[in-house]
Parts: C-alpha cells; sequence; structure tokens
C-alpha cells in the first residue's frame, strides 16, 4: 500500500513537472502584449500628416512639435510641401527667396527618424503653378512652360473669372519642362533620404488647352495619365513611390462631387491609364465622401485626407477601418490609412494650434480637427483599441 501511494506519488510529481514545464514553453511561445505602435500599425498601416515645410527659422519649433505631438500621437508618415523652399543645387533660379538647406533638412529628417516616421517632400507639379494675382517659381523662370500663355495674370484676382483662371499649369508635353523638375526631385529625394515623393497635381483646370501648339485637341486624360507615368516612371528607377491627390480621377458629374474635390474636365479616365502602384491621397473635406473604395477596386493604395471639420475626420478614420475589417486580403492593403491636411503656413499653424492666436474659423476649425485627428489616432493606438480583421 505505502509503495502504491509513493508510485502515486511519483506519478503525480511528473505530470506537475510536465504541466509546468508546459505553462512555461506556452508563455514563452506567446506573442508580447501589443505595443501602442504595433496597435495602430494593425489598425491603419498609414497615419499621415501634410503640412508646408517650414521656414528655415521655423525649424526647431516644427521638430519640437514632431516630438510632443506627432510622434505621441503614432504618426509615421509626414508629408512635407517643399515647392521652392529648398536650396536646390540643379537650379539655384527656382529657389524662394529665403529657402532651407540641406543642414537644415537634415535635422528634421533625423527627429523623424527617431520618431519612427517616413518623411515625403512634395513639389505642386502640373497645375498650381500659380497663387491668385502671382505666377509661382517655375513658370516665372520658365514662361515657356505655360500652358496658358495667353491667359494674363490680372491685377485684383477674384474668383470666379472670365478666364477660368484658378492657378496656372505648365504644359505636360512641353520637350524641356522634365529636364528642370525632375532633377528637383531628385535633390529632394537625397535630401530628405525619402522613398517616395509627392507629385500634387490637383485641382487641374488648364490641361489640353486648344490653344496650346502641342496639347490642343488631345484627350485631358490621356494627357494628365501621360504626365502621372512619367513622373512615377522616374521616380521608379530611383526606388521611389509616387504619391498624388487623386480629385483629378474622380468624374464630378456622375458623383455629384464637383469640380474641386473631383474632376469635371474629363480628366477622370486617367485612373484606368495610369500605374498600380501611384498611391492617392483621397482628399474630402466637407463630406467623407466614399470614393476610397472606387480606388481601391482599380486597384490603387488609398489613402483618405480630411482638414477642417472634425466630424469629417473621424467619419474618414471610421471608414478606413471599417474597409480594411470588411474587405477581401486583396482590397484589405490598398485601404492604407488616414492623412490630416494643413492648409496654412507652419508657423501661423503652430501659432493657432498652441493659441498664442485665435484660431482660423473662417472655413470650419481646422485646429480641432487637427487636435481630434491625433487624439482619435493616440486612442487607436491602444492596444484594446485593434480590432481583428
Amino acid at each position: 500500500m505505502r509503495r502504491s501511494l509513493t508510485l502515486s506519488r511519483v506519478l503525480s510529481g511528473h505530470r506537475l513537472a510536465a504541466a509546468l514545464l508546459m505553462a512555461i514553453v506556452g508563455l514563452w511561445a506567446m506573442p508580447a502584449p501589443a505595443q501602442p505602435a504595433d496597435a495602430a500599425e494593425a489598425a491603419l498601416p498609414v497615419r499621415g500628416f501634410c503640412i508646408a515645410a517650414p521656414l528655415p527659422d521655423g525649424v526647431d519649433a516644427f521638430i519640437e512639435f514632431i516630438e510632443k505631438e506627432l510622434v505621441p500621437a503614432s504618426i509615421n508618415t509626414l508629408v512635407l510641401r517643399v515647392d521652392y523652399n529648398f536650396e536646390y543645387q540643379t537650379h539655384p533660379e527656382l529657389r524662394d527667396d529665403v529657402a532651407l538647406s540641406s543642414k537644415q533638412v537634415g535635422k528634421i529628417v533625423k527627429a523623424c527618424r527617431r520618431g519612427g516616421i517616413r518623411v515625403i517632400p512634395q513639389i505642386n507639379l502640373l497645375g498650381h503653378q500659380s497663387w491668385e494675382g502671382k505666377v509661382n517659381n517655375l513658370l516665372r523662370v520658365h514662361p515657356e512652360f505655360d500652358e496658358t500663355p495667353h491667359v494674363a495674370m490680372p491685377q485684383s484676382y477674384v474668383w470666379p473669372n472670365p478666364d477660368g483662371l484658378y492657378c496656372k499649369s505648365y504644359c505636360p508635353l512641353h520637350p524641356q519642362v522634365h529636364a528642370v523638375v525632375f532633377p528637383l526631385i531628385d535633390e529632394l529625394l537625397e535630401a530628405f533620404e525619402a522613398d517616395a515623393f509627392h507629385a500634387g497635381m490637383d485641382e487641374v483646370f488648364y490641361i489640353a488647352d486648344d490653344k496650346c501648339p502641342r496639347c490642343g485637341g488631345r484627350d485631358p486624360a490621356e494627357l494628365f495619365a501621360g504626365e502621372v507615368t512619367a513622373i512615377r516612371n522616374h521616380l521608379a528607377s530611383r526606388g521611389a513611390e509616387l504619391w498624388i491627390w487623386g480629385d483629378r480621377l474622380i468624374d464630378g458629374k456622375t458623383t455629384g462631387i464637383g469640380m474641386w474635390e473631383a474632376s469635371m474636365n474629363l480628366t477622370h479616365r486617367a485612373v484606368d491609364l495610369i500605374p498600380k502602384d501611384v498611391v492617392i491621397a483621397d482628399w474630402h473635406y466637407e463630406r467623407a465622401d466614399p470614393t476610397a473604395p472606387y480606388f481601391a477596386v482599380k486597384g490603387l493604395t488609398v489613402v483618405s485626407c480630411p482638414w477642417q471639420f472634425g466630424e469629417v475626420a473621424s467619419d474618414h478614420i471610421r471608414a478606413t477601418l471599417a474597409a480594411r475589417r470588411t474587405s477581401t486580403p486583396e482590397m484589405r492593403e490598398r485601404f492604407a490609412g488616414v492623412m490630416q491636411t494643413i492648409w496654412t503656413d507652419t508657423a501661423d499653424f503652430l501659432d493657432q494650434y498652441y493659441g498664442r492666436v485665435p484660431p482660423d474659423r473662417e472655413r470650419g476649425d481646422p485646429i480641432a480637427c487637427c487636435k481630434r485627428y491625433l487624439a482619435e489616432l493616440k486612442e487607436l493606438a491602444r492596444p484594446a483599441a485593434v480590432q481583428s480583421p
């Protein structure tokens, strides 16, 4: 009897040891608890912020904003609208009078690297070559690139106007235009250590003008797609990705979205002509118009973008999360994320953000929208917020 009890105890001890061993192995094999960045990454792979690059005297304040506001909110993509605010070496004649140096850009890049933020520089290409009564640097230095040289810049700008002048465009078929703008792209890729470039290309109203000796009579969609493809191919040869705004690829009439956030000048058919690896920044500011699925069905990666209304920002986030949760694996990754846009200069934005000056509420409340967006991303970064797809 005593021997049986001893044997039983031995066997029980072996079972206990085996159970403990299995428990230890199980604990070792269990995945570590999700960290905030991992949680946000699982929910929204792109958590973006788009703003003008700061002027040289604002670099330190901007870096402080990155470290105190963007990094804690799990922002991982920063689109910086540089345009001619950089000391270009290939075409110094195109620089702004006051422009960022390579050293100052390097400080921004290092701050972003420390915070896990991918930097994507932007130059407005094709459209936005003027603003109100002022011609921007490219057409000022190279007026021969102007798609509509017969449209004079007004002394006093008003919209609407008889010429339909919102912004000038360069002619995409001018034989020398890429020889000028492509080296600028290359310089920004190097300075910002970037693997992507944003080409703008929104609100292009002047395209395929009848009086242009090169573009007159051509299909606007083919012209637009041709320029997108030329820029994309140049970037691809350097191992970089192209981002553009999405409005010119949406049929403004069929959708009822109109001429600003969509196209009324027949460029929308270009959506079927551009390479599928172009990333679309799909901006809708007054409503979260559900066009992201349209781009995703076309095989394009899409990032949804708010600006000045907090509820619209929330709608963009919710719609993207829902699309990722309910889509097929093939579609899911095309709903890449969201990106808050800022359309004041950086110094003015920071003054408003930190309450040093009253917020501009002429068109919504961009500061309140931005803060709500960042707060929702912080909440999303909490591990409990992650929902399995």
